[in-house]
């Protein structure tokens, strides 16, 4: 897949960007200006960043797989080391559905109520494939969220969640800290 260029990534406006960022040209970013990116990333093709107000930080060592797409007015925070898998859907923003309001956002503010809450992933964590992680979530470092999760509670650390609701399975190894002393 072809990347873009240094010169590119400075033509986009983003906030910061550190070394070896590598962006797909087929991927998109919505308000650059509102999005910070550490060194030592690869964002694959289609990822859509659509940064609001709260905009959009990722750490070091960071991948998007194809597909992913971060939405939304709060803050939606990556650490460092964290991977997303294909499909990944991160909402900081999102309409009440109970139909006491209208929703999208072709409707004006005011005729809708939204949830508007930062998202924090932690350091390590990794996320499968098609999961869904909605507004106020946090994820603790080293935690392992399954393919098709749905995630609308916080994670603790270390720990593997799946499911729809998402619901804790089991304990992460930590043998994956020692290697990050490698790369430094």
């Amino acid at each position: 897949m072809p990347y873009l260029t240094r010169d590119e990534l400075s033509s986009l406006g983003l906030h910061a960007f550190g070394e070896n960022v590598l962006i797909s040209d087929v991927a998109r970013i919505h308000n650059p200006s509102k999005v910070s990116l550490g060194s030592d990333i690869r964002i694959d093709d289609f990822c859509v960043l659509s940064a609001g107000q709260g905009g959009i930080d990722i750490g070091n060592h960071v991948h998007l797989g194809c597909f992913c797409s971060l939405i939304g007015a709060e803050n939606i925070v990556l650490g460092d080391y964290s991977g997303l898998s294909a499909r990944v859907s991160i909402f900081s923003s999102s309409d009440d559905y109970s139909g006491d309001t209208l929703t999208n956002p072709t409707v004006p503010v005011a005729l809708r109520k939204l949830r508007n809450a930062q998202v924090r992933i932690g350091r390590h964590v990794v996320v499968g494939a098609g999961a869904v992680i909605l507004p106020g979530v946090t994820i603790g470092d080293s935690a392992a969220i399954g393919a098709l999760t749905l995630v609308a509670r916080d994670v603790m650390p270390a720990t593997i969640s799946l499911g729809v609701p998402a619901r804790r399975v089991g304990m992460r190894a930590d043998g994956h800290l020692a290697l990050e002393d490698f790369l430094e």
